[in-house]
């Protein structure tokens, strides 16, 4: 029995440590482009759309357009350039 309790231990642990690190190459994948309110709103689209396309910064964005019905209200609008930071930066 301990046996079996230390593999499940190990697999729920290996499976936490995963997660942090899928998550911490999105946020670095982000890091790299967008203000923290865009990441924030796009952030759970590209876990739940694009995870399998997490680190690579031009894949995550290409299907994110591809799947632009599917997007949060908020990360659509940061998609089409309806942001502050794209308005902002269309003037300059």
């Amino acid at each position: 029995m301990k046996t079996g309790t230390t593999s499940i231990l190990r697999a729920a642990s290996t499976g936490t440590l995963f997660a942090v690190l899928m998550f911490a190459d999105a946020q670095a994948c982000f890091a790299h482009s967008g203000t923290a309110d865009e990441q924030q709103a796009c952030t759970p689209d590209v876990f739940r759309l694009c995870s399998a396309q997490i680190p690579s910064e031009d894949r995550i964005v290409a299907c994110l357009n591809k799947n632009m019905a599917k997007l949060s209200p908020a990360c659509r609008a940061v998609m089409k350039g309806d942001s502050p930071k794209s308005k902002s930066r269309e003037k300059s």
